[in-house]
């Protein structure tokens, strides 16, 4: 059964990949909306889950709001996927003329300065798209990290798919993935780490939102180590430009302090600036998962 299911979602994503990029813009933008609107319609458990983070970051909204945003939040998610099928078939200008960052002077400067880059993003909007933009548009190389998916021929999909946008994919916890990293700013580099949800179970406790949760502490570890500028990047849609983001000012390695307390003092940091870029466009944050620490805790209990 495992090797069947796993054949049936490769050849799901496949589908896409190979079906929603031949479609029309308009018809694309269409077929995702309904099928955001069904899965939302379902109250499956990702909607409900995405309802419960939402209300966290959203404490004021009652039942209606949570719901209007959790289908808006659905809309975008699925906006994410239809893009991202379609990212390897757009016209490379479309990198410059759709997409719009803010104080992109900083990311530029800092890449210029010839220390390395960190540039830290959470699930918000397109990431894929501002990576495409980075590559495509500033011509500027990077290198990122993806997380392991079963099956390993889908894994092998999304590494042959950003590497065909101009990134080098590493995979996470791999056995030389950080040391890796460390080389590639060492000499100057630029990578980008999506850092808003731990995936390793030993990140960094942070207060966000009020409540706690772990971010990955590669980010603020890589900094230190290596002198890179760790730069802190939010995104969220809009329609002409269809995607927006902020490059945040750098976060500083603290001049005192262990190199734990220095890590814990930068990760709260970029937390607090994905919090910012999240509580401003609420429906653009795909955290369709637990998150914060006591929701873990109560799944485990």
């Amino acid at each position: 059964m495992g090797a069947a299911r796993d054949r049936l979602v490769d050849g799901l994503y496949g589908l896409g990949w190979a079906g929603v990029k031949k479609l029309p813009e308009p018809a694309a933008v269409a077929l995702g909306r309904r099928i955001a609107d069904y899965t939302w319609k379902k109250r499956g458990k990702s909607v409900l889950r995405l309802e419960a983070n939402l209300a966290r970051v959203v404490p004021d909204a009652g039942p209606e709001r949570l719901r209007e945003l959790s289908k808006a939040g659905m809309r975008s998610y699925m906006r994410y996927w239809m893009e991202s099928f379609r990212l390897p078939a757009m016209d490379p200008v479309r990198f410059g003329t759709d997409v719009e960052i803010k104080d992109d002077h900083i990311l530029r400067e800092a890449v210029a300065s010839g220390r390395g880059v960190i540039v830290a993003l959470p699930h918000l909007a397109n990431w894929d798209l501002a990576g495409a933009w980075v590559t495509g548009h500033l011509g500027l190389p990077f290198t990122t990290v993806a997380e392991r998916l079963k099956p390993e021929s889908l894994y092998d999909r999304f590494v042959a798919y950003r590497e065909s946008l101009g990134m080098e994919v590493l995979p996470h916890n791999g056995p030389s993935s950080f040391g890796t990293l460390a080389r590639r700013l060492r000499s100057g580099g630029l990578i980008c780490l999506v850092a808003d949800r731990d995936l390793s179970a030993s990140g960094v406790r942070v207060d966000f939102f009020g409540s706690a949760a772990r971010m990955p502490a590669g980010p603020a570890l890589l900094a230190q180590q290596t002198g890179a500028a760790l730069l802190p990047v939010t995104l969220y849609y809009g329609e002409s430009p269809q995607l927006y983001g902020r490059i945040h000012p750098e976060v500083p390695v603290p001049r005192t302090g262990t190199r734990t307390e220095k890590t814990a003092a930068m990760t709260q940091a970029m937390a607090d600036a994905f919090a910012q870029g999240i509580a401003e466009h609420p429906e653009d944050w795909h955290m369709l998962q637990r998150l914060w620490l006591d929701d873990l805790e109560e799944r485990s209990a």
